[in-house]
């Protein structure tokens, strides 16, 4: 908004030439985000507080510490990233940039469908919420409208196009297959946060560093200069994503003060789907959706830990994990909840580090 209104007066008042530079707002919108956090987290906790009375049910069939730990603590603490989030990107963005308002549509379409969960659960004092057929229906229905109004906006010779990492021009031309791959981007990374959601910190860590390595590919995709120097796909107007991700970076460290351990609120699916959603949505804008799966390796391993259990649970009756998703397993091993949560994050940095590379490595 900031930049809509104030820089046609750039060549009145030199001060307002800083709205021009996008590293500029890209910066304002982690500081408005963390602001927002800091000044309504403990209003917002508050209040979450005095609604849910015995706060998040917690699963029976998970860790036994985690019942007697956990109990009694808010859950819908996405609310509050959701709020600092939107106002930042708002208030900094470029309103006219059509991808801001696809990556914002998959963010509140997954966020609502995850406050509807988290309602369901406390409501119900158990931890049945939307029925998941239903959730992942309804993640796919706001997917499908973000990923056709995305291929609108991307220049023809994108559109429908999956790009490689390692190689400098190669493009997939998938045709009408490309809109599944796109849902698949958007509702797999949503879901795949969501199941890292189990630790004080672990999920919102991971996002913050996965949101900062997208905030760079964002700005160079979007920058013709080092686009074609770095020989990456320039797609036209992406760079305002990284307004975006400044604005997650911001609001997921606002709500890592609340989160750290032991936590004052948890996120919930409020926050976990919009947020995985979100960053799906930017990589499918920015054409790093193979490069999303190195940089949120992290949830990637998390959930295949899941399907491998599942799935051999079901074939030989036997698990492979003592419980999954796979940061159970190692609190079944009796590591510390703060030990698993800061190697997790360690592992994260390597992996977007490695997702980085991919840029230069062509």
């Amino acid at each position: 908004m900031l930049f809509n209104l104030l820089t046609p007066l750039a060549d009145d008042f030199l001060v307002f030439n800083l709205f021009r530079y996008l590293t500029f707002r890209t910066g304002a919108a982690i500081m408005t985000a963390l602001f927002i956090s800091f000044i309504f987290g403990p209003v917002v906790i508050r209040w979450l507080r005095s609604k849910q009375g015995k706060g998040q049910p917690i699963r029976d069939d998970g860790p036994e510490r985690h019942i007697v730990a956990k109990q009694g603590t808010p859950t819908m603490g996405g609310f509050l990233i959701l709020l600092a989030l939107s106002v930042s990107t708002l208030l900094w963005a470029d309103l006219s940039n059509r991808f801001v308002w696809a990556v914002l549509l998959v963010t509140a379409g997954f966020g609502l469908i995850g406050f509807a969960d988290d309602y369901l659960k406390v409501t119900r004092a158990n931890v049945q919420g939307v029925p998941g057929k239903l959730k992942l229906l309804l993640e796919a229905v706001v997917a499908v409208l973000a990923a056709i109004w995305i291929v609108s906006v991307l220049p023809t010779g994108l559109a429908n196009h999956l790009a490689l990492p390692f190689f400098k021009d190669l493009l997939l031309d998938l045709g009408l297959l490309f809109l599944p791959l796109a849902v698949l981007v958007m509702v797999g990374s949503s879901n795949a946060v969501n199941l890292t959601d189990g630790l004080d910190g672990l999920a919102i860590g991971p996002l913050i560093i996965a949101a900062s390595a997208f905030a760079l590919i964002a700005y160079l995709a979007g920058n013709v200069v080092f686009s074609n120097y770095l020989q990456v796909h320039n797609v036209p107007g992406a760079g305002e994503l990284a307004v975006y991700c400044g604005a997650l970076v911001g609001a997921g460290l606002g709500f890592l003060w609340f989160n750290a351990p032991p936590a004052m609120v948890f996120m919930g699916d409020t926050g976990s789907l919009s947020l995985g959603g979100g960053l799906g949505a930017v990589a499918v804008v920015t054409k790093h959706e193979l490069v999303l799966a190195i940089i949120g390796g992290l949830f990637v391993l998390e959930t295949v830990s899941v399907i491998v259990q599942v799935a051999s649970f079901k074939l030989t009756g036997r698990r492979v994990f003592r419980m999954a998703p796979l940061h159970h397993h190692f609190e079944q091993k009796g590591w510390a909840e703060p030990t698993i949560v800061i190697r997790f994050w360690i592992i994260a940095v390597i992996l977007a580090l490695f997702g980085l590379a991919t840029l230069k490595l062509r």
